[in-house]
């Protein structure tokens, strides 16, 4: 049974609140990467300090994000605050 299974990769990426429109592209090119692939990406924006007062900015940046990578990928999960990074889970599509 367990040489069956099949072993999730999951990738981590991980923003700012404040990332830059080119910093975001490269970050998106390295996730259709890992999704072409098959693992799932983990996407994260870390607040540290004073930056927790942009959870909106943080929140609106993982949606555009998860928004670029729908031919690709499901959201498995929406992004979520847990203490100063809000998480957001994107699995690859089924091949058919």
């Amino acid at each position: 049974m367990k040489a069956n299974a099949v072993k999730v990769v999951v990738k981590e990426i991980r923003f700012g609140p404040q990332t830059d429109e080119h910093d975001f592209k490269f970050k998106l090119r390295h996730a259709e990467k890992f999704l072409k692939d098959g693992a799932k990406v983990k996407a994260y924006v870390f607040f540290k300090g004073r930056s927790i007062l942009f959870k909106e900015q943080g929140e609106i940046l993982l949606l555009k994000f998860a928004q670029e990578l729908e031919e690709l990928g499901v959201v498995e999960q929406m992004p979520k605050l847990e203490g100063k990074r809000m998480t957001m889970f994107i699995s690859p599509k089924k091949k058919k």
